[in-house]
């Protein structure tokens, strides 16, 4: 079986593991209305919710209506 002749320290192991980095988010430019947001997530605007250049939810609707 093979085994390590010398221990290993926890410096030495986590320097090895040094080259996982966090990725930035890819960002994304809603054509209709110009706001950045994350692909492939709704993100609200003036009180309406928008995908993909469309109107999901919106809030000045429900605001007016009550």
């Amino acid at each position: 079986m093979a085994h390590p002749k010398r221990k290993i320290s926890k410096t030495r192991r986590d320097k090895r593991r040094t080259h996982y980095k966090a990725v930035a988010p890819t960002i994304a430019k809603d054509s209709t209305t110009g706001e950045m947001h994350l692909f492939h997530r709704a993100h609200w605007h003036e009180g309406k919710l928008y995908y993909r250049g469309q109107v999901l939810i919106d809030k000045t609707e429900e605001e007016t209506a009550a």
